[in-house]
């Protein structure tokens, strides 16, 4: 599955009928990509097919049980373990910055993330719309990566001009640090 101009197509060059697009670009070895949440705009089953297509190893979920179920996504943890995807629920109210129930898991899913992007592996953050939220987790990842913060965001809003929506949205992700790999691969 490639990211085209904008546009959702799959391996053969067919149009997906979900409106659900991923926005991806290479960060660390792998790559690390910006979506929507599964059934935003009323085709649930269709964008966790494009989900699904896309094969990430990872997918990391920052909206709420509420933006979940308003969408009939009360499954998409499950749902997207099914597609042997490591999932990774981490709430962040919409315009919102992480709270202490995120930064309790923050430290493991960062180091998995970053473990499968060195390896070349593919990971998707989403949020309701695939902008603020997701995007400054992106940029704090990209810097986590070694990243230029500046030169990152820079990089992540020519993919996706609304990524990262507020000022303590930017200062979160710009309190990131370049880390090691605890394993030393």
């Amino acid at each position: 599955m490639e990211q085209a101009e904008g546009k959702h197509v799959t391996r053969s060059g067919e149009a997906k009928s979900s409106n659900l697009v991923v926005y991806a670009l290479p960060v660390g070895g792998g790559t690390l990509a910006l979506a929507s949440l599964p059934g935003r705009d009323g085709d649930y089953r269709g964008d966790l097919g494009v989900f699904r297509e896309w094969q990430p190893g990872i997918i990391l979920s920052l909206v709420t049980e509420a933006e979940m179920a308003e969408v009939g996504g009360d499954t998409l943890g499950n749902d997207i373990q099914s597609m042997a995807s490591r999932w990774y629920h981490l709430p962040v109210k919409d315009y919102g910055t992480p709270g202490p129930e995120f930064m309790a898991h923050w430290d493991e899913a960062s180091r998995n993330v970053r473990r499968a992007l060195k390896g070349g592996g593919r990971v998707i953050v989403h949020c309701k719309g695939g902008c603020g939220r997701s995007g400054m987790v992106a940029l704090r990842l990209m810097v986590e990566c070694g990243e230029d913060r500046f030169a990152a965001l820079n990089r992540l809003r020519a993919l996706r001009d609304c990524a990262v929506e507020t000022k303590g949205q930017l200062n979160w992700a710009f309190e990131a640090v370049a880390q090691e790999d605890e394993a030393g691969g």
